[in-house]
């Protein structure tokens, strides 16, 4: 992972699909949704497959039918022209339904998500008489001069225990966080969840390198986060035996766990002991692929 961009909107994208684990079953995720054959793009479209479905987590007590979610990472802006760019897109996606007036003005809304609160633009709102009301934490529904039901969504505020997902696309998290998150992955059984979990821990853990660097030295968190890797490991064993290399392969797992340890910030002593413990290797053996 060393030197590699990070990845926000993938990242975001699986984090959305985690939090609203309880109700995907009643939801269509539309990621990076193409408005018409020129570069625009909505971030994440999700639609209700029915109106009655009833949102669980509080980012979603806002939505009808439509829902347009723009991600700004943390290093992006999110001023009065990225607020009114959002709506546009809102309103060109209204504008091509089927038929003229298909889908209803009243069944489309658009969530701004960002790390931190956009002071800038709230300023803005305060200026010009929109009405901003704060009804769940981290959550500001916007009224006034917009054509949609239109939230804002402030990660950096919202209750860290029932949004660690979102909360995770952070480079300020705490050791204590990237811990709390690290233990959500693990209770994760399903094949989607687990994949989601992936995409949100790479972002996490390339832009948190510092918070990586002091839970190194935790042998329970080294543990952690082998588990977390052993289905990678296996999809690449799988992948191995369908290629009818039977020798190695024991081999290829221990050299792969330590290749991820090391893009991890591990030091060799550190992953000479992980190996050891793992593969039941003596010192010497395990010495002997570092």
């Amino acid at each position: 992972m060393n030197g590699k961009k990070i990845q926000w909107h993938p990242g975001f994208v699986a984090a959305m699909n985690l939090e609203f684990a309880q109700d995907r079953s009643g939801l269509i995720f539309e990621k990076e949704y193409n408005l018409n054959t020129k570069p625009l793009e909505i971030d994440l479209l999700v639609i209700k497959k029915e109106a009655s479905v009833k949102i669980t987590n509080e980012i979603g007590k806002l939505f009808r039918g439509h829902n347009i979610m723009e991600y700004k990472s943390p290093g992006d802006g999110l001023d009065i022209d990225a607020f009114y760019k959002a709506g546009a897109y809102a309103g060109l996606y209204k504008s091509y339904g089927e038929t003229t007036d298909a889908i209803k003005a009243d069944d489309v809304t658009v969530s701004l998500v960002r790390e931190a609160k956009p002071k800038g633009l709230f300023h803005y709102f305060k200026e010009h008489g929109y009405i901003v009301s704060n009804p769940y934490h981290g959550i500001y529904y916007v009224e006034g001069a917009v054509l949609f039901l239109t939230q804002i969504i402030v990660t950096g505020e919202l209750e860290e225990a029932a949004h660690i997902w979102l909360g995770a696309l952070s480079g300020r998290m705490e050791k204590q966080s990237m811990a709390r998150l690290l233990e959500n992955v693990l209770r994760l059984s399903g094949k989607a969840d687990k994949e989601f979990a992936d995409s949100v821990l790479e972002v996490s853990i390339g832009a948190n390198r510092g918070v990586m660097e002091e839970l190194k030295g935790d042998e329970n968190m080294c543990q952690a986060l082998m588990e977390i890797m052993e289905p990678q490991l296996l999809i690449k064993e799988n992948e191995w035996r369908e290629e009818g290399i039977k020798e190695g392969i024991k081999e290829g797992r221990i050299q792969g766990t330590i290749d991820t340890l090391r893009d991890l910030g591990y030091e060799d002593i550190q992953i000479k002991e992980a190996v050891m413990k793992k593969y039941f290797l003596t010192e010497e053996e395990a010495g002997a692929y570092l």
